[in-house]
């Protein structure tokens, strides 16, 4: 047979009203079935120009005028015009907020509005715009009213376009309607369009990576990194006693004896509060509005909690990290690419900044190599931890090599071994603060991405420990912490006096962690070839589209994660 039969597979009945799909999913089942399906069943959602002058163009509307007949009335009823009115069907399993509706002997006419000008196509406007009118038309001749054809106005250029419920647009109306239905039943992800014009244009651009999903399913290559969402950058408050509050749109830092500090909210990305600093409900206020988040830290910036960093409206991603937690084997393949990547990177920046002998430095990444090959062959955990554990060792031994002739000159800058809870040298306080600072970046990006940084699949659960957020950042902690603090020793931006020796333990001067903290942000801000995507992409950035990809490789859509190893 060269032909098959194909039937329409209707959704069942809805009885849940809040599952209940509306109208506008369905028009963006019809011009995108991912993104109706990421914004729906996922609860993804980011606000663009097109989405703002969308909302400006309602604002009439949805104010609401007037109450619709019952349909035995409607006959009888002198013409009306109603707006803003909502109703649902549990047969068709849909709900529908329509901006006008006029009545004239018992016949109803449904208006939708919509930005922009009327488009010059056949039909006098797009398939989406036109199925969800439609939707509108199914809903109220299933609540018993009579529909006769019905109209878009096009803010833009003030214009009506008829659009006629024909029996081929009810059959397409019906059709996507039970598509996403079904796509929903089932947590089917629709994959995403290929080299589309319309994803330039998408809200959820950054979210859905329709690129760099494809270049897993199918090959290719992304044309353009994502766009990050702005330019905003995150604000540090460690003094104690600050407090944070809220004027206009200023947020206002007061510290006693010292002028006030007036940041602006919309060049704040992060509220970072670092000790006993308080923040103003008002301001609490406006951050959480605005989907800014507050990370809460101890004075010796141990990641506490973050609030306030508004992922996906659902916990759909979530349910596939806790699904592959419970999968032993699988965790045990994202462990060894895990300790793997880590060792790698190690041996990058080894490579990258060494300033020893030649035959120490291939010594070192030789042995690096040959433990990341050891990986793969790796039966357990604990095996995986004493892999990492030597790694550790080769690695932190050479450290010292990657110094300047003028650091390695400075008594307070020797360093023999990793030393934590306490630091026991300067080095060792660079290093801490920076992986600190790190688990809170990567802990907000998971968070965002609509993940627990909490529950991880290779670091074990303990009170107090984002395991997750330790497991995302384990291969980047060379790249982008190491990094930082060589990059600051070198360049002699901390000098002895930034350090403050007690006992065993030594710690940054609140002026030191400044200036380190300034290098930590400013490597962020670098921008670097992603080497799985080719582009070119800021490291703030990358962890963004690091955590999307994690969320898409834990919902089963990407086959592995692929971890940032650059060359």
């Amino acid at each position: 047979m060269t032909d098959q039969l194909t039937l329409p597979l209707p959704a069942p009945p809805e009885t849940d009203p809040d599952l209940l799909v509306p109208a506008r999913m369905v028009n963006e089942w019809v011009y995108c079935p991912r993104l109706a399906y990421l914004e729906w069943v996922e609860g993804a959602w980011a606000a663009n120009a097109d989405t703002e002058e969308g909302k400006r163009a309602h604002a009439r509307v949805d104010a609401g005028r007037g109450k619709l007949p019952p349909p035995e009335e409607a006959d009888t009823a002198p013409p009306f015009e109603v707006r803003s009115i909502e109703l649902a069907s549990d047969r068709l399993g849909l709900i529908a907020k329509m901006d006008v509706i006029e009545g004239e002997d018992g016949v109803l006419t449904p208006i939708d509005f919509k930005k922009g000008k009327r488009p010059h196509v056949e039909g006098g406007a797009y398939e989406p715009e036109r199925v969800q009118l439609c939707v509108q038309a199914l809903v109220l001749e299933d609540n018993g009213y009579r529909v006769g054809e019905g109209f878009l106005w096009f803010a833009g250029s003030r214009e009506r376009v008829p659009v006629s419920f024909d029996e081929e647009l009810r059959a397409r109306t019906r059709e996507a309607a039970a598509g996403l239905r079904l796509a929903a039943a089932a947590r089917r992800v629709p994959p995403p369009l290929d080299n589309s014009r319309k994803c330039a244009r998408c809200s959820l651009l950054p979210i859905c990576l329709p690129d760099e999903v494809n270049l897993f399913r199918s090959g290719g290559a992304p044309r353009t990194p994502p766009p990050a969402a702005d330019a905003a950058l995150p604000l540090y408050v460690q003094q104690p006693g600050a407090r944070v509050a809220k004027k206009g749109d200023l947020l206002i830092i007061a510290v006693e004896n010292e002028p006030d500090r007036e940041v602006p909210l919309g060049e704040v990305s992060e509220l970072v509060l670092a000790g006993p600093v308080s923040l103003s409900t008002p301001a609490l206020h406006a951050l959480v509005k605005e989907e800014i988040p507050i990370a809460w830290m101890s004075s010796g910036f141990w990641f506490i909690a973050t609030t306030g960093a508004r992922g996906p409206r659902s916990a759909h991603v979530r349910e596939g990290q806790y699904a592959a937690r419970t999968d032993a084997f699988r965790r045990l393949l994202f462990a060894r690419d895990l300790v793997r990547a880590k060792l790698r990177n190690q041996r990058t920046i080894l490579r990258r900044n060494w300033r020893g002998t030649e035959a120490e430095r291939d010594h070192a990444a030789e042995t690096l190599k040959r433990l990341a090959d050891r990986t793969a062959k790796a039966s357990g955990l604990p095996e995986l931890l004493g892999v990492e554990g030597e790694g550790a060792a080769v690695y932190f031994r050479a450290l010292p090599a990657l110094f300047t002739d003028k650091v390695k000159d400075l008594p307070a800058f020797s360093f023999e071994r990793r030393s934590r809870r306490p630091p026991a040298d300067p080095v060792n306080a660079c290093l801490s603060l920076c992986y600190a600072l790190l688990t809170r970046t990567c802990a907000t990006a998971l968070e965002i991405a609509g993940l627990d940084p909490w529950a991880g699949l290779y670091h074990a659960d303990r009170p107090g420990r984002p395991s997750l957020a330790l497991d995302f950042m384990e291969p980047l902690r060379p790249i982008l912490a190491d990094s930082t603090v060589l990059t600051a020793l070198n360049n002699g931006e901390l000098a002895p006096g930034d350090f403050i020796t007690a006992g065993p333990g030594c710690n940054l001067t609140a002026g030191g962690r400044r200036t380190l903290i300034r290098a930590f942000e400013r490597r962020l801000d670098q921008e670097a070839s992603h080497p799985t995507f080719g582009y070119q992409i800021s490291m703030r950035r990358m962890l963004h589209v690091q955590a999307r990809l994690f969320a898409r490789h834990l919902l089963g859509e990407i086959d592995s994660y692929p971890h940032y190893c650059p060359r």
